[in-house]
């Protein structure tokens, strides 16, 4: 079955207090309930902004490089995502256009050009 990413980023949101957050975190918690009981989930997370990078890594002369900033000033920031396995494109416009309602804030789908790896599949092909 097609996997899809269900993404908004961090510039799309306008500022929001914690307790807004929270409200929102509520309003969205039946979205997922559902997309865990339909069992189309596969992974969500909302808490990214530019405040949680980490560091960035590059490869140079075929070693990991590491910078933990300053990091390049970029327009977009990935703000959360869903992961999602459904079967059609139709599908996966569905359940964006209901975490889009229920956050009131955008959201983009990007099909997956194939099968990615996940633990249990990959772990088993060793």
């Amino acid at each position: 079955m097609p996997e899809y990413l269900i993404t908004f980023n961090d510039e799309w949101v306008p500022h929001h207090t914690e307790e807004q957050i929270r409200a929102k975190s509520e309003a969205v918690r039946p979205v997922i309930d559902e997309m865990l009981a339909e069992g189309v989930l596969i992974f969500s997370n909302g808490g990214l902004d530019r405040d949680t990078t980490l560091c960035s890594v590059e490869a140079v002369d075929g070693e990991a490089v590491f910078t933990d900033g300053p990091f390049v000033e970029t327009k977009e920031h990935l703000g959360g995502f869903a992961a999602v396995e459904v079967p059609d494109d139709a599908t996966a416009r569905y359940w964006a256009g209901r975490l889009a309602t229920a956050l009131e804030w955008p959201q983009e789908v990007h099909r997956f050009r194939g099968p990615g790896a996940d633990r249990a599949g990959y772990l088993g092909k060793q």
